[in-house]
């Protein structure tokens, strides 16, 4: 999974449906996390595109979302924000809420 700087952002999100991984290198629940959207990328293959994003290196696009814990999941279709889970996610879960907008 790529991940994205805070300039790349609106680029990499306007066109077809996207999630976004709000993390840091030191979250536990995130490092959990990566493994289960690593295999959600590869069964949903060109359908999705995962990113992630390290709030520590990108504080200013993590407050214009709002983000106060992490791991945090938004999800987008075509640029619109369609839907945020903070927290773990299971893979099942990840693929129902991504399946919705395909």
């Amino acid at each position: 999974m790529e991940v994205i700087s805070g300039k790349d952002f609106e680029e990499k999100t306007k066109k077809g449906v996207v999630l976004v991984d709000f993390f840091a290198n030191w979250c536990g629940p995130c490092r959990m996390m990566s493994p289960i959207l690593e295999s959600v990328a590869e069964e949903l293959g060109d359908k999705v595109k995962i990113y992630k994003i390290d709030v520590d290196e990108d504080e200013k696009i993590a407050r214009k979302f709002g983000i106060m814990s992490i791991p945090t999941m938004l999800i987008f279709a075509n640029g619109e924000l369609k839907d945020k889970h903070i927290g773990l996610w299971s893979k099942t879960e990840t693929i129902e809420a991504l399946s919705k907008l395909l």
